[in-house]
């Protein structure tokens, strides 16, 4: 991860969003516990990069994003992952990555990472 990437995360209850945003804080030397931000909305943790967590499930659409004062840290120098992120997909910046998690089977996850809109790298 580089400062000022953004993940932009899809996937349906349960598909295993914030499961992947632990792994990812480990990455970055983040020792806090990663909860889902489901009804706080933001959450910021400091590792070897700031990491803001955010989840716009409740949201109604990308002005209710902007309404937050997100533009200082989508813009900033941290890792923005958002929750949800289809819901706000035309106000994120041009150069970001999308992940969709799928479930498969009884345990497995279909995991498709997109560098916006260049890539598609399936796992």
């Amino acid at each position: 991860m580089r400062p000022g990437d953004i993940l932009a995360m899809r996937g349906t209850l349960g598909a295993g969003k914030t499961t992947f945003t632990k792994g990812l804080a480990r990455g970055l030397g983040i020792t806090d516990e990663v909860t889902s931000p489901t009804f706080t909305l933001i959450s910021e943790y400091q590792g070897r990069l700031p990491l803001y967590h955010m989840d716009t499930y409740r949201l109604e659409g990308p002005d209710d994003f902007l309404d937050l004062g997100v533009e200082e840290l989508l813009n900033g120098q941290g890792v923005c992952v958002i929750e949800w992120s289809e819901k706000i997909q035309e106000i994120l910046p041009a150069d970001h990555i999308v992940i969709t998690l799928e479930s498969v089977g009884n345990n497995g996850r279909l995991v498709t990472v997109t560098r916006w809109p260049y890539e598609e790298i399936i796992l």
